[in-house]
């Protein structure tokens, strides 16, 4: 089991930046992807970025972004906190939505599908971004 909780959204203006954050707890010792999802409101759930954690040590992770975002994102992980930050910058109020922490453990090399949310078997609360114009 493991266990996913957000914390850092809130209010900001466009062109602003927040900083979200994913703290993950339970069973990672078999390899995790994180990712972060979104969903506006009467609209779908939306890929946000990912990062892959391997079990192998020798084996290099990735990381993926979805096209919306890519250029003003940037998802790292914080190996020594189990946690996932998701850096926002230049924020647009097209980018306004709950944002989702969400986790496939044990890892699976899933290429593309890393994408799609039925692949992530985690998922935390959510948490408010909400950017004004």
């Amino acid at each position: 089991q493991v266990q996913l909780v957000e914390s850092g959204g809130g209010l900001v203006q466009a062109g602003g930046s927040l900083r979200l954050s994913c703290a993950a707890s339970g069973r990672t010792s078999g390899g995790i992807t994180m990712a972060w999802f979104r969903q506006a409101p009467g609209k779908e759930r939306e890929f946000v970025a990912a990062i892959t954690v391997p079990p192998m040590p020798w084996t290099p992770g990735s990381i993926y972004y979805g096209d919306s975002v890519k250029g003003r994102f940037t998802i790292s992980r914080n190996n020594a906190k189990n946690t996932v930050p998701l850096q926002m910058d230049s924020l647009k109020p097209e980018d306004t939505a709950v944002y989702y922490c969400a986790a496939q453990s044990p890892y699976r090399n899933i290429g593309q599908r890393i994408t799609m949310e039925g692949e992530y078997n985690y998922w935390g609360q959510g948490t408010q971004v909400t950017v004004s114009s």
